[in-house]
């Protein structure tokens, strides 16, 4: 980083308020938000559902919306706010992680007036303390390792120094060795040749606090082309901005000479929502872009290299379907007061129509790419005629938002762990609307040793994983959220998946098809698999999930 000497040491001599740790907060929400695609391309799978950074980058962006217009002076009420905000807008196992980080700094900081270096250490401490015990089972190797590197750091740095910048400054430097050590303590990421990404995530946030006090700029990112097949348009969409009212997406070679660094600083200053992937030598662009400006990237583009495709769509029209498409077609079953009600979390609306056909009571949209957040999963019960609930996440990115919403709600919930669709299927079956929650809960949890998940999608990047070695655009398949075989056909995956999974020896197969498998070929597929399976039930039912071409049950 390039320091403004001068200014950070007009800084040293003054007190960090409430208002000023409002600034540094939003520093890190926008360096992480700036960075958040090189977060989420940390993935160990080669799969094309990297949501890390998306998680974290929301999860801070409700810890803003929060404070945004708050004038509290005292750290303490500013602190508090956003602790809260992280609370109810964590996503994702890494953004209820964050969360608890917030949660614990705010409790160190309680009834505080201002930050000095002991007071900011001893955040980090308790942020750690906090974020440790609010995991079952701590993992090292994560971003639990990298805020205790942090604060082991800054509890140490205190002996020689009381200076909040100094301690911040010790605070970054602590986080960055921690991220790179990250590898060493799992070997899954030294396997997949990354570092943790939620580690990384927090690295970010703390290092754009630290640019924001020595004057660097924010806007620029740290960037790195993500694989076109990897690129989240569809989650864009959750992301959209007021006076954002065009979708911009520019397929183009690029000249030899293409500045990567440029191009996203030209972009920035058109829209938002930017993302850019990289495939056989094609670049893809996409952007949201107010009305006056849905022409600008294109010609910007068209001034840089050769344009071979452009797609443009009206936002609000595309809202507008989206929610059409999200308000019909499923009828959820009425519940009765004092019985239990069943809430899902489903990928897609053919999913989301099977769970209410077993009696769902309500039904979550998300999973991979799209983890809801704690608030979304409390509204979706809060206002149903009942106190007693039962969630299923069916994802195992969304079990700890699941247990946070449970514990900020007064009714009697209980979160069955399913970590995919087909075992929040299977639950479903044991679900008795009349029963308690307790007793309905665990017979739903021991049902779940009876199916096996398969999910067929497409690598995004190479890797060599449990001796699996996998190519870019290659099609991959894992078996309960294991790699187990790479492919150059869908069918082929589908027939090293059935094997894996010892499918002779059950009685039932079904194949979930997402939104991009044409329903002929499922149906083919599936025909093939009969003959190699005659003795097993195979169904075909309309999934319509992205990114996955099948989600299979084995069961």
């Amino acid at each position: 980083m390039t320091v403004d000497t001068q200014r950070v040491e007009g800084l040293r001599k003054k007190t960090i308020n409430g208002q000023s740790m409002k600034r540094l907060v939003e520093a890190g929400m926008t360096w992480l938000r700036v960075n958040q695609q090189i977060v989420n391309a940390l993935n160990v799978f080669p799969v094309p559902d990297g949501d890390t950074g998306t998680n974290m980058t929301l999860t801070m962006q409700s810890a803003w919306n929060e404070i945004k217009d708050s004038s509290h002076r005292k750290v303490s009420d500013m602190a508090a706010g956003v602790a809260k905000g992280a609370l109810m807008g964590a996503r994702g196992n890494s953004g209820v992680i964050l969360s608890q980080i917030w949660r614990g700094f705010a409790r160190a900081v309680h009834e505080r007036e201002t930050l000095d270096g002991e007071s900011l250490a001893k955040g980090f401490a308790e942020a750690r303390d906090t974020a440790y015990k609010g995991v079952v089972k701590p993992v090292e190797g994560t971003i639990l390792t990298v805020i205790r590197g942090v604060a082991d750091a800054t509890e140490a740095a205190l002996q020689s120094t009381s200076d909040a910048i100094t301690i911040l400054e010790v605070a970054v430097r602590a986080a960055d060795e921690a991220v790179q050590r990250t590898p060493d303590l799992l070997p899954l990421l030294k396997q997949a040749g990354v570092v943790d990404s939620g580690g990384k995530g927090l690295f970010f946030i703390l290092e754009g606090m630290l640019r924001h006090v020595y004057g660097e700029s924010l806007d620029a990112p740290l960037m790195s082309v993500q694989p076109i097949s990897a690129m989240n348009l569809q989650g864009a969409l959750e992301e959209v901005e007021e006076g954002q009212d065009y979708e911009v997406v520019v397929d183009f070679m690029p000249p030899q000479n293409f500045d990567l660094q440029k191009f996203y600083g030209r972009l920035e200053e058109m829209g938002t929502s930017i993302q850019v992937g990289e495939g056989e030598g094609m670049y893809r662009m996409h952007i949201h872009v107010p009305l006056e400006k849905r022409y600008e990237p294109i010609d910007y583009i068209m001034g840089l290299g050769t344009i071979t495709k452009v797609a443009m769509e009206n936002l609000l029209a595309q809202m507008d379907d989206i929610q059409k498409s999200k308000a019909g077609a499923i009828s959820f079953a009425p519940v009765e007061p004092g019985h239990i009600a069943v809430v899902v979390v489903s990928p897609g609306a053919g999913l989301s129509r099977i769970f209410a056909s077993l009696g769902a009571a309500a039904v979550v949209k998300g999973g991979q790419t799209m983890n809801p957040s704690t608030q979304d999963i409390l509204s979706s019960f809060e206002n149903l005629p009942t106190d007693k609930v039962i969630i299923l996440p069916n994802n195992k990115n969304i079990v700890m938002a699941a247990n946070q919403a449970k514990d900020v709600t007064v009714k009697q919930v209980a979160v069955v762990p399913t970590r995919s669709v087909p075992q929040g299927l299977t639950a479903m079956l044991a679900l008795q609307p009349d029963g308690e929650v307790d007793s309905v809960a665990e017979k739903m949890i021991k049902a779940l040793a009876a199916v096996k998940t398969g999910d067929i999608t497409v690598a995004v990047r190479n890797v060599e994983i449990d001796g699996v070695n996998v190519k870019e655009g290659q099609v991959i398949a894992l078996l309960d959220g294991k790699l187990v075989a790479s492919s150059n056909s869908v069918e082929e995956a589908v027939t090293v998946f059935l094997e894996k999974a010892e499918a002779a020896e059950h009685e039932l197969i079904t194949f979930y098809f997402g939104q991009d498998m044409p329903p002929a070929e499922a149906n083919r597929i599936a025909d093939v698999m009969r003959k190699k399976y005659s003795e097993q039930d195979i169904e075909v039912q309309e999934g319509g999930q992205e990114h996955y071409q099948f989600i299979i049950s084995v069961e």
